[in-house]
């Protein structure tokens, strides 16, 4: 894909007021009877230039050549030359018009003008007729990806009934899009609009399909690239396309324009961008004919200048940088208790006990938190918990590879952590993997992984964050990814073989793999990486081991940015792109400074996780409080507050067991046992499933359910399994009720065990009253405690980590 680029407009003088307008474009050139243009009026000496479009009034020196309507659209009337006249409150200015092909047109492009029709009408889009069984009949390629075939189900299939040319007008085709038949879709043509008048003409010269001389555009452009907005500002955009001898063709009407963030700022289908009241950054999304461009949405506070809190690493220079920016202010630090919470459950996964929390609340030195988090990452915990994520994502499904491969590859992979292997290498093994199934390696990602082009796909999001899936079946409607590229990338997967092994296992080998045809024009397409050269092999054995190198390169544009994303999304709860695993031009890092500076410094550290993570828990950033202030309550993108985090499933399990103190029973497992030492990802568990545990079906981040249920929270106030563990004989609520503990010390014990912090004056007054209005004896204390750990277990603060 190009980038976009603001095109070159000149600064037109104004009236007497000295002030000037900038208009986009230069000057407008129309070149058939149903083109179009959009004038973009901006104010000229402001530093970031305030779009005047819609404020503007607009006038043809000889309405009988062109149009223009009060929003700014230029549409041909008549061959000619004229100009027209710009104005606003205080400026003035001119550009001049040329319209030529009227009186004779040039020829309908089916190709580019009428598929580019039917895809901003959404004719061909995945819901209508672009779905894979069509619609009534009627099926086109997905958002016109083969024009060849739409014009086939045009011109030629439903028995030639959809055209007409001998009388146009009451061709099928044009009848149900301008509603004057029934159609399921509804009028998607203004009747005698441009696109009616566009698509009749076609059809009158012979419904011809124009020879495939390369695209109709090699790249385009949107203007301006990027813009500034106040609440509720406005900004209209430009489109042009561009052919490959690098002539411009305004197509702003016909492209498709789409927001990754409507919070902040919408866009309408014309190219009108609104930006709400909260700040932050969107990207507007500009499709046409298969390329895309990007225009990025600035909405900064009208107000809000604060002093740059401490630096503690890079991380916090850039991250104060955009929120500076943006008159956004930081939150303060947390507090120690909040700290020591957080950092144990995104790290391990796991709750500090109550004498852990005493000593690193009572510790006075300066250097303690970062000494904890070295320590947190050296614990076998931290193993399990991330062996456990990893074979989520891995797919380390028990029914597809059976119980002995799923044990041997959770081990593997757990040992890697232990080890801390370089995440470079750690992927280099799993991409080249031989062997059996049953031993300790990643063989079994590869019985999952079933064929070359599940491979592709799977390896591409997991490892590569681009969701190339999409161009599996027609181009992919927010990249520059095709069929080709899906292709191209399945060659390198084309070797590998399964075969029985010993013990009932399965054997994955290498073979000599082969090139894969296009499935459109059947051609042969070299093995290549995304955006990349043909690979070459020293033999078509060694396919594998060839993308492995080319994936896992220090240069390669996807790898380290991938799983630097993954790992700050998991630390801060968003990543700095979302979704975390789909990284494309189209949707870019709400902090793109900070990724390239994140990527580097994964690179520079030899790709160590755990010197990475390190980095990222050391920021001032990570340790900001989650209470927002005024200044940053709106905000969900920026990291100027951290964010309330739901406690995955397992890890809710096994905080729960942790404060009771009675461990969970895992049918078939020894007692002690973890939830987040479980490999068994089918051992039936209500509890797990209410909460979201992935079934490790695809490798999608997604898989795991992360938002909260009424279920949810039925089960933790109600459910038989939970109250048995409050009520458990042997339970820390019984211990606490035969020990010597004042209610003051239980109450200080039960808010230590379950949130790491002590209470507040509030809190020891709340919750003492159950000893109050409780008998005195060991059953009624008993009770007043068992109430008191249910009250804990059901807040918010303890089932989110914040």
């Amino acid at each position: 894909m190009f980038a976009a680029v603001l095109l070159s407009a000149p600064i037109l003088a104004a009236g007497d007021s000295g002030a000037s307008l900038r208009i986009l474009p230069e000057a407008v050139q129309l070149t058939s009877p149903e083109a179009s243009d959009q004038l973009v009026v901006l104010s000229a000496h402001d530093e970031r230039p305030a779009d005047l479009t819609r404020r503007a009034a607009f006038e043809a020196a000889d309405p009988r050549i062109v149009a223009v309507s009060a929003t700014g659209r230029v549409v041909p009337l008549a061959d000619g030359r004229t100009t027209i006249a710009v104005r606003t409150q205080s400026a003035q200015a001119q550009i001049a018009v040329e319209v030529r092909g009227v009186a004779l047109p040039p020829p309908v492009s089916f190709r580019r003008d009428i598929t580019a029709v039917l895809s901003k009408a959404g004719c061909n889009a995945g819901g209508c007729h672009g779905k894979a069984e069509g619609q009534n009949g009627f099926k086109l390629s997905v958002f016109g990806y083969d024009p060849a075939f739409d014009h086939q189900a045009i011109v030629s299939q439903g028995r030639g009934r959809r055209v007409f040319p001998a009388a146009p007008d009451i061709s099928l085709l044009l009848l149900k899009a301008t509603g004057r038949v029934p159609h399921g879709g509804g009028q998607k043509i203004e009747p005698d609009s441009r696109w009616h008048r566009l698509v009749r003409r076609w059809i009158a010269e012979g419904m011809l399909l124009d020879a495939e001389s390369g695209d109709a555009a090699v790249r385009i452009a949107v203007e301006p690239t990027e813009v500034r907005l106040a609440a509720h500002g406005e900004q209209q955009l430009r489109v042009v396309a561009f052919d490959a001898a690098g002539n411009a063709r305004p197509v702003t009407a016909e492209a498709d324009f789409r927001s990754n963030g409507d919070a902040i700022a919408g866009v309408s289908r014309d190219g009108l961008v609104k930006a709400t009241e909260v700040p932050g950054e969107a990207a507007i999304l500009v499709r046409y004919l298969g390329h895309v461009a990007v225009c990025r949405v600035v909405r900064p506070r009208e107000s809000g200048d604060f002093p740059r809190p401490p630096e503690r690493n890079f991380i916090d220079r850039l991250a104060w940088d955009k929120l500076v920016e943006l008159r956004i202010a930081p939150s303060e630090m947390a507090d120690d208790a909040t700290f020591l919470r957080r950092a144990f459950l995104d790290t391990i996964g796991t709750l500090p006990t109550p004498d852990e929390a005493r000593r690193f609340l009572s510790d006075t030195a300066p250097d303690k938190r970062r000494r904890l988090v070295a320590a947190l990452l050296e614990r076998p915990e931290f193993a399990d918990y991330w062996a456990q994520q990893w074979s989520d994502l891995l797919q380390v499904d028990r029914d597809i590879v059976g119980s002995q491969a799923t044990v041997a590859m959770t081990r593997w992979i757990r040992e890697q952590i232990v080890a801390n292997v370089p995440y470079d290498r750690f992927v280099r093994d799993v991409l080249t993997v031989q062997g059996s199934t049953l031993a300790e390696s990643p063989a079994a990602f590869y019985q999952v992984q079933s064929d070359p082009q599940k491979l592709a796909r799977s390896v591409s999001q997991l490892f590569l964050g681009v969701r190339i899936e999409c161009a599996q079946c027609h181009h992919h409607p927010f990249e520059r990814w095709d069929q080709k590229d899906y292709v191209a990338l399945a060659g390198f997967f084309t070797t590998v073989e399964r075969k029985p092994s010993f013990g009932g296992g399965v054997k994955i080998v290498d073979v000599e793999g082969k090139d894969l045809a296009h499935p459109r024009t059947g051609a042969i397409v070299p093995a290549a990486g995304l955006a990349a050269a043909p690979a070459s092999f020293r033999s078509q054995t060694d396919r594998r081991r060839a993308f492995a190198e080319w994936a896992t390169s220090a240069d390669n544009p996807f790898f380290a940015r991938t799983i630097v994303n993954r790992l700050w999304a998991h630390y801060f709860g968003r990543g700095l792109v979302e979704p975390v695993d789909d990284l494309r031009a189209t949707n870019p890092a709400s902090n793109e400074p900070l990724m390239q500076a994140l990527v580097e410094h994964l690179v520079a550290v030899k790709f160590d996780l755990r010197a990475f993570t390190k980095t990222l828990l050391d920021s001032q950033l990570y340790q900001l409080d989650a209470a927002a202030n005024d200044a940053n309550r709106l905000d969900e993108q920026n990291y100027s507050h951290a964010v309330w985090k739901p406690l995955p499933a397992e890890v809710l399990l096994d905080a729960v067991s942790q404060v009771t103190g009675v461990s969970e029973e895992f049918n078939g497992w020894p007692r002690g046992y973890r939830a987040i030492q479980v490999w068994d990802n089918k051992l039936p568990s209500h509890f797990l499933d209410t909460f979201g545990r992935p079934t490790r079906q695809t490798v999608c981040a997604c898989e795991r359910g992360v938002e909260p249920s009424m279920a949810q929270a039925l089960h933790l106030m109600n459910a038989e399994a939970t109250v048995s563990k409050i009520q458990h004989r042997d339970g820390r609520a019984a211990e606490l009720a035969r020990s010597d503990l004042r209610p003051e010390s239980v109450v200080e014990e039960l808010y230590l065990a379950s949130l790491s912090r002590y209470p507040s004056d509030a809190d020891r007054q709340a919750m003492l009253e159950p000893f109050a209005v409780t008998a005195m004896s060991v059953e009624g204390r008993r009770a007043a405690i068992e109430d008191v750990m249910w009250t804990l277990l059901n807040t918010k603060e303890f089932v989110f980590n914040h």
